[in-house]
């Protein structure tokens, strides 16, 4: 009974200041929301708490027997009985645990079922949340809410739902076991039983408050560990010197979380004695109350075995009543796991595929901006008036100062971002209007930062196009540059990348991206300072991979490379929230303005390299 009572001890039996701050309001929509996901296995669940009940049922029989032990088998000196009683005892036992193990399975295929069901519908939801929930959600706490919360359900259905079930089915059943034998005894077995908890929990909270205290110093323990002993930790406290310095301060944090766990070990250990001993005096009483009664002829029907069965049953009945006072902080943490996952549920998608939307062929019709605003902070406007064409089959630069807002820009092409205000027309429709699978099937965008998933080249190259032959993937590699790299390698085509593909170099990379939307054939390209981060012998290869692919589409490219800007066929410099100016390489640096000043402090080294090469 004592290991019942320390049950309650520690994070369960307690809530943490931060879950007292964001503890869930109880509504009735919440409650049903959540019954929404049980409501599929209705039967099953009527299967587990039959069995709960069941179980509960038959859990009293051996203590119910062991009195008719006593009574009839030893006081009466009858071995056959004996033996019958101790085999129906037994029976009794065993059959509770056929049945709780019955009921364990079940529980835990509900669960399941409806973890699947769950991180189905958050995986599905997720996939179609805009570009900016992805750019402004810690990447942590999606894979927590999609993988953790969700997982946490189970613990909801499988413990806490079926806990405080089988807890109320073994308290009732209980009970009236107890007032069915005897109501002097029930009464004297259920007054000690506040007498025990109240106490336990006092000292449960205060140990509670030393395992935070001890998280909260091991935490930063942990936080000096993954700092300091990661490559790039490691490396800087090496440059910097600070090894001894780092140890001293490892050392002084390592003994505060030693001090608070040995002070949180050590607390209420006599308590704990002091409560075993007394959980002792608990039956010593039931025995005192049932001798007083036999002796003194109180209660002629109560008997020796009817005493010894109301001890039995009164040590069945605290674990589940102790565990019943901490229903509140149970209940309050599940609500509160569901209210996390049911917050991204909750979160709406406003660039959604228009129903009915139209299907153009967008192969070199003009792009237009028209009076576009737009800004990823209220009251801090990126882009105030843009307007611009970008005629169909031609291939235009943005180019501007950074922050200006120029992968914004092109970002709107694909709804990646929607205008605030103004419109984006593509062959005449506005974006918005056009049916959105359909619009970004047909746009390719290789961007500087090249992801690509922990699989084979192939793999990756597949990704455009799920269907596509070899000989497709083979001249999409010999466009990219990339087929002869390949061929080289041990596995060719199957070559694993590396997560997001770390075993190649930048420029390999970003070959097999531009191979990748080779191989998907798009109308409109969108070039985003794709070659901005890599050598000159890797800029030149791609560069050449890209005249190729840009050839007789519609293109938009933002370069920080002259010799991109160069081939365009206009550029576009976006500055202060607008199209600042607009024209050919030589109309703008005859202006003097901002893409004069850009070309000679950016391009200044290149042009005096080519200087020198004249010379």
């Amino acid at each position: 009974m004592a290991g019942g009572m320390r049950g309650g001890l520690g994070p369960r039996g307690f809530l943490t200041e931060e879950e007292k701050k964001n503890k869930p309001k109880i509504t009735k929509a919440l409650i049903l929301r959540i019954l929404s996901y049980m409501k599929p296995y209705t039967f099953q669940f009527i299967l587990v708490f039959a069995a709960i009940l069941v179980s509960s049922v038959i859990g009293l029989l051996p203590s119910m027997i062991t009195g008719r032990i006593v009574d009839e088998a030893l006081i009466g000196e009858d071995l056959k009985l004996l033996i019958k009683l101790l085999l129906a005892a037994f029976a009794a036992m065993t059959a509770s645990q056929v049945v709780s193990v019955l009921e364990s399975y079940i529980n835990a295929w509900i669960s399941q079922q409806i973890i699947f069901d769950m991180k189905n519908q958050m995986y599905n939801h997720l996939q179609y949340m805009p570009h900016s929930f992805f750019t402004s959600e810690k990447q942590g706490d999606i894979i927590t809410r999609m993988n953790t919360d969700i997982s946490g359900v189970s613990t909801v259905i499988s413990n806490t739902l079926s806990s405080i079930i089988s807890n109320i089915a073994i308290v009732v059943t209980t009970l009236v076991a107890l007032f069915t034998m005897s109501v002097p005894l029930a009464l004297v077995g259920i007054a000690i039983i506040p007498i025990l908890i109240i106490p336990t929990r006092n000292v449960g909270q205060n140990r509670f408050k030393l395992l935070t205290e001890a998280q909260a110093k091991n935490d930063e323990l942990n936080q000096i560990i993954n700092e300091t002993l990661s490559v790039s930790g490691s490396m800087l406290v090496k440059l910097f010197t600070r090894e001894k310095k780092e140890y001293d301060n490892f050392v002084k944090v390592n003994g505060e979380v030693t001090k608070l766990s040995l002070k949180e070990q050590r607390s209420g250990k006599w308590f704990w004695v002091l409560m075993g001993m007394f959980t002792q005096v608990g039956p010593l009483l039931i025995y005192f109350a049932g001798g007083v009664f036999i002796i003194k002829k109180i209660d002629p029907d109560l008997s020796v075995g009817t005493i010894t069965a109301t001890v039995a049953l009164i040590n069945r009945l605290y674990r589940p009543v102790e565990s019943l006072l901490n229903l509140g902080v149970d209940f309050t943490r599940s609500l509160a796991l569901f209210t996390r996952i049911f917050d991204y549920f909750d979160r709406e998608n406003p660039l959604v595929s228009p129903e009915n939307g139209q299907k153009p062929d967008v192969t070199n019709r003009d792009i237009v901006y028209s009076h576009v605003k737009f800004s990823y902070v209220e009251d801090k406007p990126l882009l105030s008036d843009v307007s611009f064409t970008v005629p169909g089959g031609k291939m235009y630069a943005i180019v501007g100062p950074s922050g200006s807002g120029k992968s914004t820009v092109v970002n709107f092409i694909p709804r990646l971002y929607d205008v605030l205000d103004g419109s984006v027309k593509v062959a005449g429709v506005d974006v918005r209007d056009l049916d959105l699978p359909n619009l970004r099937e047909q746009i390719g965008v290789v961007t500087q930062d090249t992801y690509l998933f922990n699989g084979t080249i192939k793999e990756n190259l597949l990704y455009a196009k799920d269907d596509a032959t070899d000989e497709e993937i083979e001249n999409a590699c010999r466009i990219a540059s990339i087929d002869e790299f390949i061929k080289k390698q041990p596995e060719g085509y199957d070559t694993v990348v590396g997560n997001r593909g770390l075993k190649l170099s930048g420029g390999e990379k970003q070959r097999l991206s531009i191979a990748r939307v080779v191989l998907k054939n798009p109308k409109i390209l969108i070039l985003d300072e794709a070659t901005s981060a890599l050598d000159s012998i890797s800029e030149n290869a791609i560069q050449d991979a890209l005249e190729v692919l840009m050839e007789g589409r519609t293109s938009i490219v933002i370069a920080h490379r002259l010799s991109t800007i160069l081939k365009a066929d206009r550029i576009i410099v976006i500055a202060d929230g607008h199209v600042a100016e607009e024209g050919t390489h030589e109309e703008l640096l005859e202006k003097e303005g901002i893409y004069r000043e850009l070309y000679e402090t950016q391009f200044r080294e290149i042009l005096e390299l080519e200087g020198n090469d004249k010379d």
